[in-house]
């Protein structure tokens, strides 16, 4: 387990957030029921079973679905940049598991409900929205919010109740007998810490400095790696610096290159 940490979110090219992490661990995939294969039966997918996964916890601190949104868009960022996964929530290879809740305005929030294994982007905004407004409609009604593991269905475009969930102590956490403490020294981390490649954030900051671009062309640009790589050779090709906007706008005007396919190892945020 590793933690903690904190992840820059731009909302705006003038206003962004900072996400606290509260840990990262590995897990292994226990498999899915699947529940929309037949009227009658569930079925249960094994396939996945026992594939490590990189599970990421973040802290209570997005407000709306649109501060989800931009988290889950900059960690995927991050994660294609290390090398870590591709991300691509389309084939399973990035989930999220959103816990939602509302409060009046100056009260404490109420309980949470989660909702599990959302796979794209624009779900996760449509999820919270949707999971929100039912919260509020149960507390205006003089109901009380059950906390529970939810499911998203994007095409009646609500959530349904999965299971009751469990507290913390019912999970049964006990270390794993044949794993023994890993200790790892300063000098180990700062050796990994410099072959890291240049993330997002500070990319960013150089496109900024380096060719004079707007906040906005910038943060468009390193979204993808392999898009800000190919700014970068494309404006090197011309070799005057002044043709950085010009090559920044051409790019953003077209279908930006075809990403590199890399492994995929899984992570699921919380």
């Amino acid at each position: 387990m590793v933690g903690e940490g904190e992840i820059q979110v731009d909302l705006t090219p003038d206003h962004s957030i900072k996400v606290g992490i509260e840990r990262l661990h590995l897990e292994q995939d226990a498999g899915k029921s699947l529940h929309d294969q037949s009227p009658t039966m569930s079925f249960v997918d094994l396939n996945r079973s026992g594939v490590a996964l990189m599970e990421i916890v973040s802290k209570p601190d997005m407000r709306s679905s649109d501060e989800a949104k931009a988290y889950v868009s900059k960690l995927r960022t991050i994660l294609r940049y290390v090398g870590s996964s591709d991300a691509d929530m389309e084939k399973g290879n990035l989930r999220a598991d959103v816990n939602v809740s509302v409060r009046r305005p100056g009260e404490p929030l109420n309980t949470r409900c989660e909702i599990k294994n959302v796979n794209s982007i624009r779900f996760i905004g449509q999820a919270i929205d949707v999971e929100a407004r039912r919260q509020i409609a149960v507390l205006e009604d003089g109901g009380a919010i059950e906390q529970e593991t939810r499911l998203f269905d994007p095409v009646r475009g609500e959530t349904r109740s999965m299971r009751s969930k469990e507290e913390a102590h019912d999970y049964r956490y006990f270390p794993d007998p044949d794993l023994l403490p890993l200790e790892l020294d300063d000098a180990f981390i700062d050796a990994l810490a410099a072959r890291l490649p240049e993330l997002p954030d500070a990319k960013k900051a150089r496109f900024i400095a380096d060719y004079g671009l707007s906040p906005y062309d910038a943060t468009i640009l390193v979204a993808d790696r392999e898009t800000a790589d190919y700014f970068e050779q494309a404006v090197a090709h011309g070799g005057v610096r002044r043709d950085a906007k010009a090559v920044a706008n051409w790019i953003m005007a077209i279908s930006p290159p075809t990403p590199t396919p890399r492994a995929s190892r899984s992570p699921r945020p919380d």
